[in-house]
């Protein structure tokens, strides 16, 4: 059992919103987790997921493309929790190329059983191995926040546990099938929560090394004061949780049968690097200078990078600007050419 379930506070809520009037803009604004109740509760989907489980595996197997997916499993053993063996010389589960047909079929003979294994498939294209899904099933996604692309997935599974972690986009989650706990933390609680090895990962982003079911308070003391930034977010089929980037949060699957379907966007354009190989970056060339030549690095970067975008270019002519203006597609092209020949030198 999640020990923050029960005591931390629940996320904001919203209710009598309809499927055509989200307010995207407020949401994104408010920066804060935002449950709307009952948005998607006319979606096909959940209509099926109301009927049974085997109606909602029927439903999405309509839809079944015929590629293969990833599919992870573990002994029951794990009761679900997706993480790292006993000596982090790798995972407590295996995952395998399967058809999502099979896949089902192998969660549906499961249903019943006592002591069953965990299944998994994570975020997975809708419109590449769904085809037809968004056409019954989907959001309008008609603001232009979205601009720059959104990637919708679905998420299927039995009971299971995904451990704290984040994202660097923003994330609208859809309970359609089953039941999900959301447990959500502020960016800034980052060092609270222990982060794991930076690869391998479970499912491609850093997770907490924190047992959320039985904290060792012993080895991560200062899980206490993560506790404390906690927010909960219980979902029924049909519900949304909006959280922004960065957020980390700790998901788990509550019914024997769990269907999600999410969506992820940023409003940054496509062409700018993600911040995460900037993150590598700076590992190789900052971390290990001494503390003065690293507070100096931080004023370097408070005025160039963390500052109001156009400080650093303000008193200068555009002529001579250079990579200071601000970046469109083809200044990002020739910034990347600079980096890639300065990291082969």
């Amino acid at each position: 059992m999640n020990v923050l379930a029960a005591s931390a506070p629940r996320v904001r809520e919203r209710t009598g919103i309809a499927l055509d009037a989200i307010p995207y803009a407020e949401l994104l604004a408010a920066q804060a987790p935002t449950i709307l109740r009952g948005i998607a509760r006319d979606w096909p989907l959940v209509a099926a997921a109301r009927k049974s489980d085997e109606a909602a595996i029927a439903y999405v197997e309509h839809f079944d493309s015929g590629q293969p997916v990833v599919g992870f499993t573990g002994a029951p053993e794990i009761g679900g929790r997706f993480h790292y063996n006993a000596g982090l010389t790798g995972f407590n589960f295996e995952g395998a190329r399967i058809g999502m047909a099979d896949f089902l079929e192998r969660i549906r003979a499961q249903l019943d059983a006592p002591s069953p294994a965990s299944f998994y498939i994570g975020s997975t294209d809708l419109d590449r191995y769904l085809p037809g899904f968004r056409a019954e099933n989907d959001l309008p996604l008609d603001d232009p926040m979205f601009a720059h692309g959104v990637l919708a997935s679905i998420w299927i599974g039995t009971r299971t546990t995904a451990h704290a972690h984040h994202d660097m986009s923003h994330n609208m989650a859809i309970c359609a099938a089953g039941k999900r706990r959301f447990t959500l933390f502020p960016p800034e609680q980052i060092a609270n929560l222990y982060p794991g090895p930076l690869e391998p990962t479970p499912g491609g982003q850093v997770i907490s090394m924190v047992d959320f079911a039985d904290p060792d308070f012993a080895a991560h003391p200062r899980f206490r004061d993560a506790m404390a930034s906690a927010q909960v977010a219980e979902l029924e089929p049909g519900d949304l949780l909006f959280y922004p980037a960065l957020w980390w949060h700790h998901v788990e699957a509550l019914g024997r049968f769990n269907i999600l379907v999410n969506y992820w966007w940023n409003e940054a354009p496509a062409f700018l690097d993600t911040p995460q190989t900037t993150l590598l970056h700076a590992m190789l060339s900052l971390r290990d200078r001494p503390d003065a030549e690293k507070a100096a690095w931080k004023a370097m970067f408070d005025y160039y990078v963390f500052g109001p975008a156009g400080q650093a270019a303000a008193h200068l002519p555009a002529h001579a600007q250079g990579p200071l203006a601000p970046i469109d597609a083809t200044s990002a092209r020739r910034l990347r050419a600079q980096l890639i020949n300065k990291l082969n030198r």
